[in-house]
């Protein structure tokens, strides 16, 4: 008995051993793969950076080579940098894009982060079917939606030429409040901060009323100060988005003075031939912006995506 007893021990802790060398392989396992899967995705991601940089420092005789070699000759070529800036009123499509971008970036926090506390933390007759209408935003193409905001920016009364019915002249456009109005708020925004604020406990709210705060007084003085991370996050998403667009200003801007640097970098493809150096050398050059706002805003970034996401 004794002896059945200590075999069936030693069976015990084998097929534990077992189980446990098998879970640690499958976790190594995974690992690995992940890994892999990882490393591919950044590759992939790197690919177009490493060209961008690497061709700004070539001459056009390396770029108009039949044999396509990766590294320039020489790292301290710095004359497409100079070229390119040569070409166009650079300084203008900066001032334009950093005008357009700070405004709505301020914008968007203001009024997106009040409409997440608005949804998230007082009740209104219609709010949840307001809610869902403001969510149908994400899943419509901005592209679908153009010719209506074409039209409504040509036709508002007494500005650009228009009458008081809004015809005969433009309108907002070629102004920057054709770029700015559009997108001073946004669905994802609304989304990101109302998730956000819904993680915050119902005492925040009590203590404020027993303090005599209302919503005003609550959102300034209670929310904003807890917002930093959801901000970050969103000035992170909006201030790229707006930056790197060129489909609103194509379409809403015809002067050279309202172009942005998105449109700037549409001038270096020639009918008959294009100078890709002068163009990743500009591209290089556009993207510092949006590289120093990340830089700063960074370290809450990833917090503010996460938290966005959970719920009390």
């Amino acid at each position: 008995m004794q002896t059945n007893t200590i075999n069936q021990e030693k069976k015990n802790k084998e097929r534990t051993k077992k189980n446990k060398l098998g879970k640690k392989r499958k976790e190594q396992f995974q690992l690995i793969l992940t890994y892999i899967i990882l490393t591919a995705w950044v590759v992939v991601v790197l690919i177009p950076v490493i060209f961008v940089i690497l061709t700004a420092f070539k001459t056009d005789q390396e770029i108009s080579l039949i044999n396509f070699r990766w590294l320039p000759k020489s790292f301290t070529n710095i004359e497409a940098f100079r070229q390119a800036m040569q070409m166009g009123n650079w300084s203008r499509y900066f001032a334009n894009s950093l005008f357009v971008t700070t405004i709505v970036v301020g914008g968007s926090l203001l009024f997106n982060s009040i409409g997440g506390f608005a949804f998230a933390r007082l009740k209104f007759k219609g709010r949840d079917i307001l809610f869902v209408m403001i969510l149908t935003g994400l899943m419509i193409s901005p592209q679908s939606v153009i010719i209506p905001q074409y039209m409504i920016m040509r036709m508002v009364p007494l500005v650009g030429g228009n009458n008081i019915l809004g015809q005969g002249g433009t309108g907002l456009l070629d102004t920057y409040w054709s770029l700015i109005v559009p997108f001073m708020a946004g669905s994802f925004g609304v989304f990101l901060c109302k998730q956000f604020y819904s993680t915050f406990p119902r005492s925040l709210d009590d203590a404020a009323k027993i303090d005599g705060c209302g919503p005003i007084k609550t959102y300034v003085y209670i929310y904003v100060p807890l917002s930093k991370t959801i901000l970050a996050t969103l000035t992170i998403f909006k201030t790229v988005a707006t930056w790197n667009d060129f489909f609103y200003p194509l379409i809403f801007t015809t002067s050279e003075k309202m172009k942005t640097v998105q449109l700037g970098l549409q001038m270096f493809k020639g009918s008959a031939a294009t100078h890709y150096n002068w163009l990743m050398a500009a591209t290089l050059i556009s993207v510092i912006p949006t590289i120093i706002v990340y830089i700063f805003a960074q370290k809450y970034f990833v917090q503010g995506v996460v938290s966005s996401g959970m719920k009390n």
